[in-house]
């Protein structure tokens, strides 16, 4: 197995660093003889000539050496080192060729300088694009404003008097003009780099800036001082340029991070841009006074304001975006992407108004049945899946007739333009596709209408409708699949073993009374009482002999009839639509202190229902007459149940079947009638 490659060269890194140490003592021994005549006069020439050659080509070298060491921007390093080595160079050719007298304009060491701008440019654009990633064209656009505007002072401010002092020479002038331009742009290139870090730049691209800075007034000075003819070699001007050049070295010795977009938003944000802004302005107005400025300052600051423009577009178009966006979000259910109740209300207002004689309308609100069970058994996530699809079922199926909407929770609702269509069957259409059956589920949904103008004149009055007529439709639809099997499994239990159908009816009528005391929901409701109606449906497959044993069981029967959970949840599960109702009946004989069967469940763990349902089976057993045993008074079962509390039963249940079972109730626990009134509704 071939070992990694390693990124870099410890020695090569620790060569490169020493390198840089050793150019800079060289850099402020030169700098130390310009400022304070280190060595004396005696070694003016040696500095002079020698001191700051090797200063630049140090510089230049540490350059290359630093981009050898680092694999990542190697190439831009590596651009940026030939820009400062062609001007160390050309330094070095002027030293050589001219140090003793006139240079030609142009001359081979201009050609040198100049060759430094188009390297940097290409290197430094190397280095944004590999740090400023999805960076916003606002933010760009904003480092550019800065860059061109002040851009532009700086070209009105120097560009006239290095002019006023130059030859008439065109090849003078040219080359004169081509070191202040080319500053100009590098300094546009690094302010735009510099706003995109939201004008609070890293290490890296301050020193860059520095390093510009140290250039632009280097040059400005140079040649101000050659036009005026005041330039006197071996002045303070001499070490700024291996200073900046020593300052880039470093500013890429820095680490760096890619920007992923500027640390700085709101009005800060246009602090420098709207610095570039007034700058380009305010010389835009002094060039229609008295005062002339330069065809490039001009340019410079119309390219500001057409910037600008172009700014000020995008940041409308951003807020006008975003204000739709605001309003779509404010309109619609962000879980179906349908619209919710407060566009339902706007579009149903206007509805009305539109809705006629000859051109009704129809409102439909729809309400799932059996969501609670899908969403407490396969959790909130596979719930939010479901009503996302139901959703997109309802819309795309009413489509051609309108709109339909979320209400909230396993609420839907539908407004439609029916243009000849049967009412009853586009509503019967809609229900159909808010239905979805699988393994252990069966969704379905309940709807309420009401039809416009003829139901209702206002927006409130037809979702109350609507609403009544919801509800009204759940109360009195036919007797379901839950129904349905029900009867017909109790009608086979009730034909097998009639007084084990008796025990049934008083534990469900018990934890009717007990759900409603612990206000259960509709839902979880009707699935207890189902659960207590059938917790013994697997009896059916225990043999007769066990079953009505009147003695003791052994061992081996005692854990057959253990196994009637189990069975009966294998019953009930053939049919999904009890599949709730199963889970109940497979965890009914469960303890609270784990010691139950069959899954040695405990406390919360234990299915509400079933921990319910189990308090209320042993009541109704130690209150009716059994094969093996005579019925207890009331209080007295009341009294067990409370010993056994905390170890048998669920303490809180316990509790509240004493609360229910007043002294009145407790004459007839069974409360037949109210379970019957509940069984038809």
């Amino acid at each position: 197995m071939l070992a990694s490659r390693p990124r870099t060269t410890p020695l090569l890194t620790r060569i490169a660093a020493c390198w840089f140490g050793l150019v800079v003592l060289g850099f402020l021994a030169y700098a130390g003889h310009v400022a304070y005549d280190l060595g004396g006069s005696s070694s003016d020439r040696l500095f002079d000539n020698v001191g700051y050659n090797a200063a630049m080509l140090g510089a230049a070298i540490a350059l290359i050496l630093r981009a050898a060491t680092r694999r990542r921007d190697r190439a831009a390093m590596l651009l940026l080192a030939a820009g400062l080595t062609s001007w160390a160079l050309g330094d070095l050719t002027y030293t050589l060729l001219y140090g003793g007298g006139e240079a030609p304009y142009p001359s081979v060491s201009d050609a040198l300088y100049l060759t430094f701008f188009p390297l940097c440019y290409a290197g430094l654009g190397m280095l944004i694009r590999a740090r400023f990633r999805g960076v916003s064209a606002a933010a760009w656009l904003d480092g550019l404003i800065a860059g061109l505007g002040l851009g532009a002072v700086a070209a009105g401010v120097l560009l006239d008097p290095i002019l006023a002092n130059t030859g008439a020479s065109v090849a003078e002038v040219a080359t004169n003009l081509a070191y202040p331009v080319g500053d100009l742009l590098m300094f546009l290139v690094v302010v735009t780099a510099v706003g995109l870090t939201g004008w609070r730049p890293e290490a890296m691209w301050a020193l860059i800036a520095l390093s510009l800075i140290v250039s632009v007034v280097a040059d400005t000075t140079y040649l101000f001082q050659v036009a005026n003819n005041t330039y006197v070699e071996g002045s303070w001007v001499e070490p700024l340029w291996p200073l900046s050049g020593l300052l880039l070295v470093l500013a890429l010795w820095m680490p760096s991070r890619p920007v992923a977009r500027p640390p700085v938003e709101g009005w800060r944000a246009l602090v420098v841009p709207g610095a570039g802004v007034s700058a380009a302005t305010t010389l835009l107005f002094v060039d229609h006074g008295s005062v002339a400025i330069n065809t490039p300052a001009r340019l410079l600051a119309a390219a500001t304001l057409v910037v600008a423009v172009v700014r000020i577009s995008l940041a409308f178009r951003r807020s006008r975006r975003m204000h739709e966006q605001s309003r779509s979000q404010a309109v619609t259910d962000a879980l179906t992407g349908l619209g919710n109740r407060r566009i339902l209300i706007e579009d149903l207002d206007e509805t009305i108004e539109l809705a006629g004689q000859g051109d009704p309308r129809l409102l439909i609100l729809f309400d799932l049945n059996g969501f609670k069970h899908y969403n407490d058994s396969f959790g909130h996530p596979a719930g939010d899946a479901l009503l996302a699809r139901l959703g997109g079922n309802l819309e795309a199926t009413v489509a051609p007739y309108g709109r339909a909407y979320r209400m909230g929770g396993d609420e839907f609702c539908a407004l439609l333009r029916p243009a000849g269509a049967p009412a009853e069957a586009l509503a019967a259409a809609a229900s159909a596709a808010l239905s979805e059956t699988g393994h252990g589920f069966e969704i379905d949904s309940a709807y309420g209408m009401a039809l416009l103008p003829f139901d209702a004149d206002s927006a409130s009055e037809a979702l109350a409708l609507a609403d009544r007529r919801l509800y009204s439709n759940k109360e009195s639809r036919p007797l379901g699949v839950k129904r349905q099997l029900r009867g017909v499994l109790l009608q086979v239990l009730g034909e097998r073993e009639p007084a084990l159908l008796s025990h049934l009816d008083g534990v469900a009528a018990l934890a009717l009374r007990l759900g409603r005391h612990l206000h259960l929901d509709a839902e979880a409701l009707d699935v207890l009482v189902r659960g207590a109606e059938m917790h013994d449906i697997g009896k059916m497959a225990i043999p007769e002999t066990i079953l009505n044993k009147p003695g003791p069981l052994a061992p081996e029967e005692l854990v057959f009839m253990r196994r009637h959970t189990i069975l009966g949840e294998r019953i009930l599960s053939a049919a999904p639509a009890l599949q709730p109702v199963a889970e109940l009946v497979r965890s009914s004989h469960e303890r609270w202190d784990g010691a139950g069967y069959p899954d040695g469940l405990a406390g919360e763990r234990i299915p509400l229902g079933s921990r319910i349902i189990f308090v209320c089976d042993a009541y109704d057993a130690m209150t009716a007459v059994r094969p093996y045993s005579p019925a207890r008074p009331p209080q007295e079962a009341l009294d067990e149940l409370a010993r056994c509390s905390g170890s048998q039963f669920d303490p809180d249940i316990v509790d509240a079947l004493k609360a229910v079972l007043t002294a009145r109730e407790r004459a007839t626990p069974g409360g037949g009638r109210e379970l019957a009134e509940f069984r038809s509704s």
